[in-house]
């Protein structure tokens, strides 16, 4: 079986592919500009249905209650995406425009392994928790807490890492229980589609638990939130976004989870590797085209060492041409689309009228004539007060930012809106952990530390989202819990 072979892609509702109501909309090449086919374009019909589905599944079988059933569920899925990860890697890299060595990772090859741990946590948690016997109000009583699913979950995702944020979502949700309707992002709908193909048929998840609705019109989404029959909503995108889908949320007063932007700091110490500090922070904003929400872009320095920071993070920069994200070499493709390219650009001039230089980049590449491209740039001479250190970018656009001792860099780290990562480098590990642990953010990489894993909980601070994503805590969010009292 080829994926989305022929005929483009379906909707997943009730168990079954259907066409979209409102015909199709097409899927665009980064790299080339060229329309790869067409999705399901759903309109507020089919959305209905889906949450309908959803909602009977989850209501009238026993889904929620049989834990062996979604434990091999979860694993089946994991598996079948394995088979086909030669076929979804193809497809991420011409929709996406991710690099292909980031589909051996949190591109496509991690977040799939990530699913085992989803199953391994429904097969070992403990559900139910004995509190013991206790006499409130003179009366003999049993008390157990039992951990139980939400019900229907609304899941809502971006473009920028479909697989790592689809299955993160699917992946915990139906292990604790939940049906689901995911709403993915327009620009990536094959993504989400293929996904929903190979459940429909290649596992034993039952009709109506996952259901995947492709749609042109954000809209459609908006109705995920709105819907009183869908109990919570797991929303990942920008902060603009996730406020209006709390507002639509509020009225029926449902869970929401959000995992918003971000313009996470890179601090080096007086005692680090300042070359070597600078080089790695311009190497990790240049990744998949700076299309991360964690990604570190404001490179935070001592005053005194500023111009070689500057110098440094420029010529690893300047050195990362942006590429063919079909080449295993490629570290920076496209960007998602020319209207991301676009915006990238306005930031790009808003940084020269506020008074910074471009110590690289500035613009789209000049042996380029197709694909969203745009140069790794690094900005020099701007403080933390200038939009571009302060708004969410979204490209490869390195901030370079002079801080006055430790103290000052705490406090431009945290001089921002957002929080939901940050850097520490410095020779002396007890003080560059000590800096790490006065950062308002959900993650901190301290002198290379890596914390992205399956177990290890992801989020925000401040208006980077409420909520944690992965390990216990991200299943967890997919639970509610209920106090049993029984009179003995």
């Amino acid at each position: 079986m080829a994926l989305l072979a022929d005929r483009g892609s379906d909707l997943l509702i009730d168990g079954k592919m259907v066409s979209g109501s409102a015909g199709t909309f097409g899927t665009i090449n980064p790299a080339t500009e060229e329309v790869l086919g067409t999705a399901a374009n759903a309109d507020a019909a089919d959305m209905d249905r889906a949450i309908e589905a959803a909602r009977r599944a989850f209501d009238d079988t026993d889904w929620s209650r049989n834990t062996g059933l979604r434990v091999r569920c979860v694993r089946q899925l994991r598996d079948v995406l394995r088979e086909h990860v030669e076929e979804l890697r193809e497809l991420t890299i011409a929709e996406v425009g991710a690099p292909r060595m980031l589909t051996a990772s949190a591109q496509l090859e991690g977040p799939i392994d990530d699913l085992g741990f989803a199953a391994d946590t429904a097969e070992s948690y403990p559900w139910n928790q004995d509190l013991g016997e206790a006499s409130p109000m003179g009366i003999a009583t049993r008390r157990t807490i039992a951990r139980e699913a939400v019900g229907v979950v609304g899941a809502i995702t971006p473009w920028n890492f479909p697989h790592q944020i689809n299955l993160a979502k699917l992946g915990p949700a139906l292990a604790a229980g939940n049906t689901v309707v995911l709403k993915p992002a327009p620009d990536t709908p094959w993504c989400a589609a293929a996904v929903g193909q190979l459940i429909a048929e290649h596992t034993d998840i039952p009709p109506g638990v996952v259901n995947v609705v492709t749609s042109d019109d954000h809209s459609v989404g908006a109705l995920l939130a709105k819907d009183p029959r869908v109990d919570m909503i797991s929303f990942t995108g920008s902060t603009a976004t996730g406020r209006s889908v709390s507002i639509d949320a509020a009225g029926t007063i449902k869970r929401v989870f959000l995992e918003l932007g971000g313009k996470s700091a890179f601090v080096v110490l007086d005692d680090a590797d300042l070359a070597g500090a600078a080089s790695m922070s311009a190497f990790t904003a240049c990744m998949h085209a700076g299309q991360g929400c964690a990604v570190t872009t404001r490179l935070v320095v001592p005053r005194a060492r500023y111009d070689e920071a500057v110098a440094a993070a420029a010529a690893t920069m300047g050195s990362i041409k942006p590429g063919d994200p079909t080449d295993p070499g490629t570290v920076c493709g496209p960007l998602i689309s020319a209207r991301q390219r676009d915006r990238v650009q306005s930031y790009l001039d808003l940084a020269v009228r506020e008074g910074g230089t471009f110590a690289c980049g500035g613009g789209r590449p000049a042996d380029r004539d197709t694909g969203f491209f745009i140069e790794p740039t690094v900005i020099a001479g701007l403080g933390n007060d200038a939009r571009v250190a302060r708004e969410e970018i979204f490209g490869p656009v390195l901030t370079v930012i002079a801080h006055d001792g430790d103290d000052d860099a705490v406090r431009i780290a945290n001089d921002s809106p957002y929080g939901l990562s940050g850097t520490v480098f410095g020779a002396d590990p007890a003080r560059a952990a000590a800096v790490a642990a006065r950062l308002r953010v959900g993650t901190v990489n301290v002198n290379g530390g890596v914390w992205y894993s399956a177990d290890a909980p992801f989020g925000g601070y401040k208006q980077s989202g409420n909520g944690r994503e992965m390990g216990v805590a991200g299943f967890e969010e997919y639970l509610e819990t209920k106090v049993i009292a029984e009179a003995i």
